[in-house]
């Protein structure tokens, strides 16, 4: 794995930062596309995209969704120092970046899902890092999902939407995350015995 620089005598993946850099620009991105890309765009709401057959949500959801999952690669690489951090940055970023009517939303949503994100992850990671993955996605959509829709549209209309397709990101993340385990392990002792 490759690393970069070493902080305190612990050597940072280079995946660690790459994942926070992209942690950090994914909800500004978030906020543009839910209001530029969709199949529907109706004029006083978000621009939407079809997450299960009938079910629609925001566009922004399958970003939404995968930016907690990076979040969740900051802290397993870089550490919860460095994941409420950059948790701090992509608040600060988002509400300078942001469309003024949707920079509240975006900021208490993104703050306190990223917490709610952070508080489930962070007990679960060492034990269970694919399962963390999972639950702490689905408890930061649906915190992130509640607050954004009411600030930002004054309805939680699309929440079972926003919450399923930030799932979708979670679920995949985690099972990425059990094929990577599975293939490392089988590939260690073969190393072993080169």
């Amino acid at each position: 794995m490759s690393h970069i620089g070493e902080l305190g005598g612990v050597k940072r993946p280079l995946s660690g930062w790459l994942s926070l850099v992209l942690f950090v620009l994914m909800i500004p991105l978030s906020n543009w596309v839910i209001m530029h890309v969709g199949l529907v765009c109706p004029k006083d709401g978000p621009c939407l995209i079809p997450v299960w057959p009938g079910l629609w949500a925001p566009s922004g959801v399958l970003l939404a969704g995968f930016s907690l999952v990076l979040r969740d690669v900051v802290h397993h690489c870089l550490g919860w120092k460095w994941a409420l951090a950059s948790i701090a940055a992509g608040a600060a970023l988002s509400g300078f970046i942001s469309e003024p009517s949707l920079v509240l939303a975006s900021v208490c949503a993104f703050l306190f899902a990223e917490l709610a994100d952070f508080a489930v992850y962070a007990p679960m990671k060492k034990r269970f890092p694919a399962s963390a993955v999972i639950a702490s996605g689905l408890a930061g959509s649906f915190v992130d999902s509640a607050i954004f829709l009411s600030l930002a549209f004054g309805s939680i209309e699309y929440l079972t939407g926003q919450v399923l397709g930030k799932f979708w990101m979670s679920l995949i993340a985690g099972g990425l995350m059990v094929l990577w385990r599975r293939l490392h392990h089988s590939e260690a002792p073969h190393t072993a015995a080169a």
